[in-house]
């Protein structure tokens, strides 16, 4: 480890205890029954936490919206927690994109804490493949541009169960990925990094602790951006590929129990 370094209107899994409420926030294209081993482990080593796993706007059982701007996500989210009666402000844990989202949402809603699953907050060399990307996005090739993206993600790493997930409970779509990706097509690195920067300060002065869990140790000059805006940011490396709640389930159960 390295410092700075439903009630969804679906059946669902909640587990009421005096600690801070979970909110499960999948990745881009999946859907919540992503979190089963996660869920699995946290029940064995934390029974009495209450887990809210939800569907991000688009996928699973939530419906489609003619927008997926990050902040618009994460007031639906915020309507659904809210509707959830958590009784206190959770802990938001956020895979993949979902990880700029619990960023945005902490940011702007009641939060705890938030978990951010190997999620760089910056668009980075990610941004550049995107905005080069868009015009097949936007025709007939959009899914080999997603494929390709999937091929560098680990999934043929995963333990047989986790693998199956990754494979299984995947809904691509280009209004999916042109949608939450809009951020990066339509704006700048400048822009975004202001945006983040704000987030973070936000997050900061309001107390909610942030940890970055990501496989790798990340480079330093992004290492050096992300305390700089959040100081008290932790960051934990959990080696492996871009699932880490599929990967390491046991030690990221133990990670948020320890949050509490």
């Amino acid at each position: 480890m390295t410092a700075a370094t439903n009630r969804l209107f679906r059946p669902g899994l909640r587990l009421r205890g005096m600690t801070s409420p979970l909110v499960l926030l999948h990745g881009l294209t999946y859907n919540r029954r992503h979190w089963a081993p996660l869920r699995r482990e946290l029940t064995a080593i934390d029974p009495n936490r209450e887990v809210l796993a939800l569907d991000l706007p688009g996928h699973g059982y939530a419906p489609s919206r003619a927008s997926y701007r990050l902040a618009e996500v994460a007031e639906v989210i915020h309507g659904q927690i809210t509707a959830a009666d958590l009784g206190e402000p959770p802990t938001v844990v956020g895979h993949s994109v979902a990880g700029v989202i619990a960023t945005v949402y902490a940011a702007r809603y009641p939060t705890r804490a938030v978990v951010n699953l190997d999620q760089f907050l910056l668009p980075g060399p990610f941004g550049d493949i995107v905005r080069a990307a868009e015009p097949d996005l936007r025709g007939p090739r959009w899914r080999g541009v997603w494929d390709g993206m999937v091929a560098g993600m680990g999934v043929t790493s995963l333990p047989p169960e986790a693998r199956r997930i990754a494979e299984t409970f995947t809904d691509p779509r280009p209004d999916l990925l042109l949608g939450y990706w809009g951020e990066i097509l339509h704006g700048t690195d400048e822009q975004i990094r202001a945006q983040r920067e704000a987030d973070l300060r936000a997050i900061g002065m309001r107390g909610i602790a942030y940890r970055w869990v990501t496989a790798a140790e990340p480079p330093e000059r992004y290492r050096q951006w992300l305390t700089g805006a959040l100081p008290t940011a932790v960051i934990t490396v959990l080696p492996g590929g871009h699932f880490p709640h599929l990967q390491h389930p046991a030690a990221l159960a133990r990670l948020l129990s320890d949050i509490g």
